[in-house]
């Protein structure tokens, strides 16, 4: 492997990314400093994560930065179910987002498992 671009997790949750911010683009105008704001940045912290973690020179140092996306996720998570319940978006909006996120929350566990082994 020569780049963390070759890694299907940060691929997926590069599309991750890309799906949130045109989800938020659906919120009120008036959310836009706040939820929004929020959760555009959990979900660019879990590629950014998983690149620098790619950069390091330890396997140790790799695993705490995917732990750090994986906490990412678990924020973004927390970020979209508040959006649902505040009607911000429909249930069709929010369910391909939530499906992204669930694969890409599995891919970090088992890669946190695989490299703390």
């Amino acid at each position: 492997m020569n780049s963390y671009k070759d890694l299907i997790v940060w691929n997926r949750s590069f599309e991750l990314v890309i799906e949130i911010y045109r989800l938020v683009s659906l919120f009120p105008k008036s959310e836009i400093f706040s939820l929004s704001s929020q959760m555009r940045r959990s979900a660019v912290s879990i590629p950014s994560n998983i690149a620098e973690g790619f950069a390091r020179k330890y396997r140790k140092e790799y695993a705490q930065f995917i732990s750090i996306a994986f906490g990412s996720g678990a924020e973004l998570e927390t970020q979209l179910l508040l959006a649902k319940e505040l009607n911000f978006v429909s249930k069709r909006e929010f369910s391909k987002s939530e499906k992204l996120l669930d694969e890409v929350m599995k891919m970090l566990n088992v890669f946190l498992r695989k490299l703390r082994n």
